[in-house]
């Protein structure tokens, strides 16, 4: 039996966050989505995070400078959390003992129009 597909009606509204993440040590997607999971239960608790339909899309690793590595990255939240995720993120500054700066660079409501940012 196939599975029906929800109408645009019934479908949660997403939003796509374009990241920018300076770090000192190499990091990958998968440390990226601890990241964003851990600062947002430490910030938010995990009530309102399972809220969120958090996501990382996207994983983009740009130039690496003798200070750090530059990457960006796209993020999926719903509607009405976005404050909530932006906020959870600046707050970020340490990951595995080595310094990590995260900054939103730009909203969208679709990953097309969020991949202008990168």
């Amino acid at each position: 039996m196939k599975l029906k597909v929800l109408p645009p009606t019934l479908r949660k509204n997403n939003r796509y966050l374009t990241v920018d993440i300076k770090a000192v040590s190499p990091i990958n997607k998968d440390n990226l989505v601890s990241i964003v999971w851990d600062a947002c239960i430490r910030f938010q608790g995990e009530l309102n995070t399972s809220n969120f339909n958090l996501w990382v899309i996207r994983f983009f690793e740009m130039e690496k400078t003798e200070d750090y590595y530059h990457y960006k990255s796209i993020i999926r939240c719903q509607r009405g959390f976005v404050d909530d995720v932006r906020s959870s993120l600046a707050l970020v500054n340490m990951y595995n003992n080595n310094r990590i700066s995260i900054t939103t660079v730009g909203l969208s409501g679709t990953i097309k129009s969020s991949q202008k940012y990168i």
